[in-house]
């Protein structure tokens, strides 16, 4: 069963409201208001593949500006420093306009609205993905260390096979929350025309006149996918613990 059909008893019990009160217009025992809903829920395609893609380079590019920050040279701790603040001192919303209409100008690349959604999205989150990933690593043990050189192992190796999957246990929540975060700052991917969960919604209200009905509804969808993911990964960290006893 698809998760939004959860959401049907809530319009049902909504549409009961007041007649003052729109809820026609999210009824799903309409066809006018079926036909609505179908709309809306057409961009959580969108939203998903926005945040996953986004949240998965982000994730690799964290961690690739995490491992200078470990170093023991002050040049590539002050690379990864530098890239944090900044990153990280930018609003999203910005990171995303300039992204869009600045980054072609500069560099002479267009984007499709897609594509400069991911980016803007994974570049501010990855100076997020780099600080959790550092203490995640920081917080191993120098025993674990020792005994990866006892086997000769190299860095790449000990990083790969010893330090990597401990940590990523113990940051796995903070992963989650990443997710979840990104989730709903892909709604700001609707200035720039992404047919995402929150465009759709805008342009409903557009030609129905009916914000509040219309919002909620949108309200629900996000809940509803957070929660999934929220389920998802405490499944996620179930099945870890259970591999670890």
């Amino acid at each position: 069963m698809k998760p939004w059909i959860t959401l049907i008893p809530a319009l049902l019990l909504l549409s009961a409201c007041s007649g003052n009160w729109g809820w026609y217009v999210v009824n799903p025992t309409t066809t006018s208001g079926w036909n609505n809903l179908n709309f809306m829920i057409s961009g959580a395609y969108y939203t998903i593949i926005l945040s996953l893609t986004a949240i998965s380079i982000s994730v690799v590019v964290g961690l690739l500006v995490a491992l200078p920050g470990l170093s023991d040279k002050r040049g590539w701790r002050m690379f990864n420093r530098v890239y944090v603040e900044i990153v990280r001192a930018v609003p999203i919303l910005v990171l995303i306009l300039w992204v869009y209409y600045g980054l072609p100008a500069l560099s002479g690349i267009t984007l499709n609205v897609f594509w400069a959604g991911v980016l803007a999205l994974a570049l501010s989150d990855s100076a997020f993905q780099a600080e959790i990933f550092r203490a995640g690593i920081q917080s191993i043990g120098k025993g674990q260390y020792e005994a990866a050189q006892s086997i000769s192992l190299n860095y790449r190796d000990t990083m790969r096979y010893v330090i990597l999957p401990q940590a990523i246990r113990r940051i796995l929540p903070a992963l989650g929350n990443q997710l979840v975060y990104m989730l709903k700052m892909s709604s700001l991917v609707s200035v720039i025309g992404m047919q995402e969960l929150t465009r759709k919604a805008n342009e409903l209200v557009v030609s129905e006149y009916r914000p509040l009905e219309i919002y909620t509804i949108l309200v629900l969808e996000y809940l509803v996918l957070i929660l999934i993911v929220s389920a998802g990964v405490r499944w996620l960290e179930r099945r870890m613990n259970a591999n670890d006893s």
